[in-house]
């Protein structure tokens, strides 16, 4: 049953949405200066509202309130577009659903891992003594609790596991903000530059590519038009779908959008130029201790919620395509109600099919997480690379599809223009995120510091 409401839905936007991007908007900002930070955070949010209009009409079809429904974002392009498109927007979104999981496998480990140093001293954080320390066990631990998390069976059991996220993430984004204002207030601050990044030992080249990645990074922090015909799948259907998702989206990205704004430019203000790539766990502050420990224990426990919201749409996939195409297969098709003792008889129903196969998607994220340590790149990559089909191109596509707008009217021009543009972003983004990630992997040591 569909019970989701408008509160349901932008809980579970603002947790897709305020997630691991909002600790690097401050050196994103930091690489494009005062005028073209802000300004191209405002520019993504309003082009992800307007999509996420569009989008939220191709929920059902031919019409967008009494048509068929369509449960995944590639069942609205097969109904719209059809065709190659569905492959396309297939292999688009589901990558990028496997991405975000692995980087945000990487983002909780770098918090649990931080918090763990600054609980055996203060020494230790702050780099007087030596001490050993273990992302990679800290994603084993992440990965071992989404061994368990992944059983949820679908979308409609995360409501409240999203709420819990969404208030962590607020939590963490204004203690972050907090921490910013302190500095500013205090002084104890670098200038940044008007336009750019103005540090001597970064070459011409150099800032290029960094104004690139920042642009990859700031795309990222508005990517949850993956998700967002599943999220939509969860509205009861009075009022209708695409009314209450707009109103959701409108209230998401707004409260996003502020934060976003706040922390960016607060966090700039405060270091300057060298704004660090994760505000929390990086370079950034040092204390009070006990805070950041809360700050990073709430980013760990968003996370958690973070990535099933992800991976829900993929075990989706997965599972219902096996069970069409093996119907019969009874370790494929079948639930198994098994009764726990002591608890009452309560009972539960378990799809071995789906035990297996999640816990093996767990666990092949976590190995990659291992392999790609490198945060604020690895983030830019997957917003560029996903920012253009799923937020821009197809939502435009299916629109001028239902709409039926005549080619080369002005109606089509425009909206071609802005998908040109968007383009355009999301391969120069691109291009800075893969310099970043050569030279990241030039300097990589995986043994280093490993316990």
């Amino acid at each position: 049953m569909r019970t989701g409401t408008w509160v349901t839905a932008s809980a579970h936007i603002i947790t897709a949405v305020i997630g691991s991007g909002v600790l690097s908007l401050a050196w994103a900002i930091a690489q494009l200066g005062w005028v073209a930070g802000p300004a191209t955070l405002i520019i993504f949010s309003l082009i992800t509202l307007f999509t996420s209009t569009l989008l939220a009409d191709a929920y059902r079809h031919p019409d967008p309130v009494t048509g068929q429904r369509n449960y995944t974002y590639m069942d609205a392009v097969r109904a719209h577009l059809g065709g190659l498109k569905v492959r396309f927007c297939g292999v688009a979104q589901y990558s990028n659903l496997v991405g975000v999981t692995v980087g945000y496998t990487i983002t909780a480990s770098i918090s649990m891992e931080t918090t763990c140093r600054m609980v055996r001293g203060s020494k230790c954080f702050h780099g007087k003594d030596k001490c050993h320390a273990s992302t990679t066990l800290d994603m084993v631990v992440f990965g071992c609790i989404q061994l368990i998390l992944c059983q949820v069976p679908n979308f409609h059991n995360l409501s409240r596991l999203s709420i819990l996220a969404a208030v962590m993430s607020l939590t963490y984004s204004l203690i972050g903000l907090g921490l910013s204002i302190v500095k500013v207030a205090s002084a104890k601050l670098n200038e940044g530059g008007e336009t750019r990044t103005t540090s001597a030992t970064v070459s011409e080249a150099q800032r290029l590519w960094r104004i690139f990645q920042a642009i990859g990074d700031i795309a990222f922090a508005y990517a949850y038009s993956t998700v967002l015909i599943e999220i939509q799948d969860t509205l009861k259907s009075s009022p209708a779908e695409n009314k209450t998702m707009k109103r959701a989206s409108l209230v998401g990205i707004s409260t996003t959008t502020i934060f976003y704004l706040l922390c960016g430019c607060v966090g700039y203000a405060a270091f300057g130029e060298d704004a660090p790539g994760d505000l929390l766990s990086g370079t950034g502050f040092n204390h009070p201790v006990w805070l950041l420990n809360v700050a990073n224990v709430c980013v760990a426990i968003h996370l958690i919620g973070a990535y099933q919201v992800f991976a829900q749409p993929i075990f989706s996939f997965v599972e219902t395509s096996c069970r069409q195409r093996w119907p019969e297969v009874k370790f494929v098709s079948t639930d198994h109600q098994i009764t726990i003792p002591f608890l009452g008889g309560m009972s539960f129903h378990v799809n071995w099919f789906r035990v297996v196969w999640r816990s093996a998607y767990v666990a092949v994220t976590t190995v990659l997480a291992m392999v790609l340590p490198f945060f604020n790149v690895f983030l830019g990559l997957i917003g560029a690379v996903s920012f253009w089909p799923l937020t821009v191109y197809f939502p435009i596509e299916m629109y001028i599809a239902r709409a039926k707008i005549p080619k080369f009217s002005v109606s089509w021009m425009c909206l071609q223009a802005l998908s040109f543009v968007c383009l355009l972003i999301s391969l120069i983004a691109a291009a800075g995120s893969v310099e970043g990630l050569v030279q990241s992997l030039k300097t990589y040591h995986p043994f280093k510091n490993e316990a």
